[in-house]
């Protein structure tokens, strides 16, 4: 069975999961401190970030992106399940823009600022970086998210999913940003009745129920973080 070194409210790490739930892929989760550089892990990455897939014979594959690629490639010719990855040139552009907009833009804007400040912080010891939450980067990411609330909502109205008519990556990346930043009760849903729809329905999807169960010690979810009907 691979095994996936990961973080539970890490972005990255969330999306892979929900791509190896959606295709049905059983995986031994390993929770991983980044922050904390252990050897054994910086062997595995170098870069020492999350998720690091460690596939059954022993292949090392490192990052969300290279992940999702490498789990892509090695689906069956004759499989018939629902591939996250469009046939179409111009929908595989879009869904990996989509991809790199989230796992990049977004996490550098908002999801990094949220989950390092309220959540990583309080688990690292002072010399490595831990300590209380800095409120003004707080306040920067919060500011920052709400354009790009809009921006799924633009594209949610034009489209039934966001890089097009199928569901593909680019909806579980968006997702798992997402759920992190809901996790912190963090999201304005109030604002924007088509991304709550759109979200509503990909939070419903099997492969969302384990997030959904996600806890981290003495972190309370946000109040909608488990309603699937919210």
């Amino acid at each position: 069975m691979p095994t996936l070194y990961h973080h539970p409210l890490c972005p990255h790490s969330r999306f892979v999961r929900l791509i190896l739930a959606e295709y049905g892929i059983e995986t031994t989760l390993v929770e991983e401190r980044a922050a904390e550089r252990r050897r054994e892990f910086l062997t595995l990455d170098p870069a020492g970030k999350t998720p690091v897939l460690v596939d059954d014979d022993g292949t090392v594959v490192p990052g969300a992106s290279v992940i999702v690629e490498y789990l892509e490639d090695c689906l069956p010719p004759d499989f018939r399940g629902l591939r996250l990855m469009p046939l179409g040139l111009h929908e595989r552009i879009e869904t990996r823009r989509l991809i790199e907009w989230f796992n990049v833009k977004f996490f550098d804007e908002v999801t990094n600022y949220l989950v390092m400040e309220k959540v990583y912080k309080r688990f690292l010891a002072p010399e490595i970086g831990g300590g209380a939450p800095d409120m003004d980067l707080l306040r920067v990411a919060r500011a920052n998210l709400r354009p790009h609330i809009r921006y799924i909502g633009y594209l949610t109205e034009a489209r039934r999913w966001l890089a097009g008519e199928s569901l593909t990556y680019a909806d579980f990346a968006a997702a798992a940003h997402l759920s992190c930043v809901d996790y912190l009760g963090d999201v304005p849903w109030d604002e924007d009745e088509t991304v709550k729809h759109w979200y509503q329905r990909i939070k419903s999807r099997p492969a969302f129920r384990p997030l959904l169960a996600d806890r981290t010690p003495g972190m309370t979810p946000g109040p909608v973080y488990a309603e699937l009907d919210f």
